[in-house]
């Protein structure tokens, strides 16, 4: 493999890293339609406002979210519209597994 393309396939492991996180795909999920405050991120999630800045940072680094801030609440976007098309490729194939598991025991 060239150097370009392990330096590619190392940048997309990382983003796939930063999913990797049940958490993370909550909150890329609950940005899919909006921009939301920090704030209600953290009522979504049910988690410290501290651990789920953790995890946002985590998703900024690499690109997946973006940020601004208005007065003293920050706002964040998702910047990555196709991961969503991506969660539905994997809940398929979770579908599909579960339905063949379910017809072998029959």
């Amino acid at each position: 493999m060239r150097e370009k393309e392990r330096r590619r396939c190392e940048l997309q492991a990382e983003v796939l890293k930063a999913l990797a996180h049940p958490l993370r795909l909550a909150v890329v999920q609950y940005l899919a339609k909006e921009e939301k405050c920090v704030c209600e991120i953290v009522d979504y999630v049910g988690t410290s406002q501290s651990n789920i800045s953790k995890h946002l940072s985590i998703m900024k680094r690499v690109g997946i979210l973006s940020d601004r801030k208005e007065g003293l609440s920050v706002y964040y976007r998702l910047n990555m519209p196709c991961a969503l098309n991506f969660f539905q490729c994997v809940q398929d194939i979770i579908e599909t597994q579960i339905s063949e598991r379910s017809a072998a025991l029959r």
